[in-house]
């Protein structure tokens, strides 16, 4: 097998453990929220609390990874990962206990760190060592699809099945990604293929850190709300019953080569550009489903989806090529900021539509946080430059 079939087997590897580890474990549940509400009676702020356990989840699966220094132990931890992903998917239709769906929730949440930070790292390591650019554009069209998949299968599975039996469907395409995803991962190694040498590391400065932390952590609050709750507020809002899947299919579509086109932008403006546009871009996508109608709520489900993957993309590719020997060391260090924010966000705006009637609050808070993370990436702009990151 040449490089390039090895490439893309390795990319295919990632693609999957994505569309399990997020899609059918973590996406799964926006669109299929409204109708446990009808059928089960899931309250609002139930909805939102199970969201934040699932990020918490998520947060214990990003430090554990970013402890992790031995390879061979990371390796078996993501396989570890892809089977909770899938057990935790199968649980969700197996009962309607909310204490039993908080555990689900959180183990799917660990499952997601390892198929995103440790199989992301995985797939990073191998494309340095073999001379590959390191852009994770193609891997991360996994998240596109994972919620592109999921709508579509919720979408087409609500004209017959009710959602335990969603839950069950899902789980038995989960076992058809689990087989390539673990068979196809590479084996992590820290040695470059060209004369064996050791990769190098190259931190970045303190400040340039912290800044780039704090505005990942602004990003978390930007993205979770929609991510969370885009089908329930589409499903709300006067004239559009029944369209929150179809509009949450938009975002995954829209996402699925938005990764490719911002690594192509970056090349040519530079990777803190590039993220600024996309913040921007991203206060729109949230907001336009405000503005009523299904055009809007079109147009925002695109822009959000084009823009917060190509966000998670260009930062967890930075992170990877500041560390490439370890890439998640840092990447675990920004998914902290951004799980600590899928934490808050949720359970915040569960609340506040509980007590306000609607989601309306919860956006604008969103929209506010991504408006600071563009200013503190303007800042960025202004410090001595960091060669991996420029």
């Amino acid at each position: 097998m040449d490089l390039r079939q090895q490439r893309l087997r390795v990319l295919c590897a990632g693609i999957f453990s994505l569309l399990l580890t997020l899609g059918l474990a973590r996406f799964a549940y926006t669109p299929l929220l409204p109708l446990m509400q009808a059928q089960v009676g899931l309250g609002v702020a139930a909805a939102g609390w199970l969201a934040a356990i699932n990020y918490t989840g998520y947060l214990a699966g990003a430090l554990l990874a970013s402890l992790i220094s031995d390879p061979a132990l990371k390796l078996r931890l993501y396989r570890l990962g892809l089977l909770a992903a899938l057990l935790s998917t199968w649980l969700m239709g197996l009962t309607t206990d909310v204490g039993w769906w908080a555990l689900s929730r959180f183990v799917a949440g660990l499952g997601s760190a390892a198929g995103m930070l440790l199989g992301t790292g995985l797939i990073l390591n191998w494309l340095i060592r073999h001379d590959l650019r390191g852009e994770l554009g193609i891997h991360f069209s996994g998240i596109g699809l994972s919620i592109a998949g999921c709508a579509l299968v919720v979408g087409l599975c609500s004209l017959w099945l009710d959602w335990r039996m969603q839950w069950f469907v899902l789980g038995a395409l989960g076992v058809l990604l689990l087989i390539p995803a673990l068979r196809w991962m590479p084996a992590p190694a820290t040695v470059g293929s060209s004369g064996g040498a050791a990769l190098a590391d190259q931190p970045p400065g303190r400040l340039f850190f912290t800044l780039l932390l704090v505005a990942y952590f602004c990003a978390g609050i930007g993205y979770v709300v929609s991510a969370t709750f885009i089908v329930a507020i589409v499903e709300a809002l006067p004239g559009l019953a029944g369209q929150g899947t179809w509009v949450f299919l938009v975002v995954g579509l829209a996402a699925a080569p938005g990764c490719i086109f911002w690594d192509l932008l970056a090349r040519r403006t530079g990777t803190l550009n590039a993220l600024i546009l996309a913040a921007l871009l991203h206060i729109a996508g949230i907001l336009l489903p405000l503005w009523g109608g299904l055009g809007a709520a079109l147009a925002g489900a695109a822009l959000f989806g084009l823009t917060f993957v190509g966000m998670v993309s260009l930062v967890l590719s930075m992170a990877g090529r500041f560390y490439p020997s370890q890439p998640a060391r840092m990447m675990g260090r920004m998914t902290l900021a951004y799980g600590v924010a899928q934490i808050i966000a949720p359970a915040l705006t569960g609340w506040l539509a509980l007590r306000l009637g609607s989601y309306d609050a919860g956006l604008y808070l969103a929209a506010a946080a991504m408006l600071l993370a563009s200013g503190l990436l303007l800042i960025l702009r202004r410090l001595p430059p960091a060669a991996p990151a420029r």
